[in-house]
């Protein structure tokens, strides 16, 4: 395993840090377990002497019961353990003891995009934040599509882009991350892993973001369950994608803007792969989309 500059944690010092793993700094559920609020010192990284006192991180534990198990596990050490991007998760740690797998990572003070976007009781995103929270994203992905040997991030969703105190992107859960394309192999590029509802990983940084909808919602009258096939017509003409977008941005964002996101996320959902731009391309697009927002701000002021 690639665990150069990762700290080794034991069963004992884990438990120190999450106050025996108690329920009430539980944080989170996925298919790879629960998630814990814990604390460690800022230079040692070995558990804090107090809770609450130094650095805060996440503490993932595999459920021996869930969905994801050892190799999920392992994957993820392997690659957060050998690459560094300022819009990926940072793994601190792990523990392998007895029957036990842990995740240390990062602790991200504002949660998930998909608690921001779906949950009704947190304050909405603004335009700005939403086009940087897509920009981060996109980043993400074209450093994993440019590295020496791609990585394919086949389980990009709301709930795995998660944000700091200021907005910015990390995405976490690379358990199902693989290594392509390879060639001959290239069809892997298009199988459908991790969450019923994955379309192009561009999709979940773009039409979810206008919309403030979920891609699948089976309490959606039939028809309108799934949001690529019930919106897509509408993306491509301006006057119809105003009655899409999600009304908790009234006012926020200039209907240029909004309509060339919308070209973008068309884009992206191209059936043909070799159609869709490049997450660089989408990057630069976005960037474009951020400055001409800015100018129209600038310009108002």
């Amino acid at each position: 395993m690639a665990t150069a500059g990762l700290k080794e944690y034991s069963v004992a010092d884990l438990k120190k840090a999450t106050k025996y793993f108690s329920a009430d700094t539980l944080i989170g559920e996925g298919g790879f377990g629960m998630v814990y609020k814990g604390w460690v010192d800022e230079k040692t990284l070995a558990p804090s002497s107090k809770w609450g006192i130094g650095m805060p991180v996440a503490v993932k534990k595999l459920d021996p019961d869930g969905f994801q198990g050892f190799d999920e596990w392992q994957s993820e050490v392997n690659f957060l353990g050998r690459h560094y991007h300022p819009n990926l998760i940072e793994l601190i740690g792990y523990c392998w003891e007895d029957n036990m797998l842990v995740l240390v990572y990062e602790f991200m003070k504002k949660g998930s995009l998909e608690n921001h976007l779906f949950r009704r009781y947190i304050s909405p995103l603004s335009w700005n934040i939403r086009l940087q929270i897509a920009i981060g994203a996109a980043r993400a992905l074209a450093f994993l599509h440019n590295l020496e040997k791609k990585v394919i991030y086949r389980d990009l969703k709301t709930s795995n882009i998660l944000l700091d105190e200021n907005y910015n992107v990390k995405l976490s859960d690379f358990g199902l991350a693989m290594r392509g394309p390879f060639d001959e192999e290239a069809h892997v590029t298009t199988i459908v892993m991790g969450t019923y509802g994955y379309a192009a990983p561009e999709y979940v940084a773009t039409v979810e973001l206008l919309t403030g909808l979920r891609s699948v919602d089976k309490n959606r009258s039939h028809g309108q369950q799934n949001l690529v096939g019930w919106l897509k017509p509408k993306l491509s003409v301006e006057k119809k994608l105003r009655t899409i977008m999600d009304v908790r941005l009234e006012g926020q964002y200039s209907a240029r803007a909004a309509f060339q996101v919308a070209e973008l996320a068309l884009k992206c959902l191209e059936p043909n792969p070799e159609n869709r731009p490049s997450m660089k391309e989408v990057v630069e697009v976005l960037k474009e989309i951020e400055a001409m927002e800015q100018e129209i701000t600038n310009s108002k002021v």
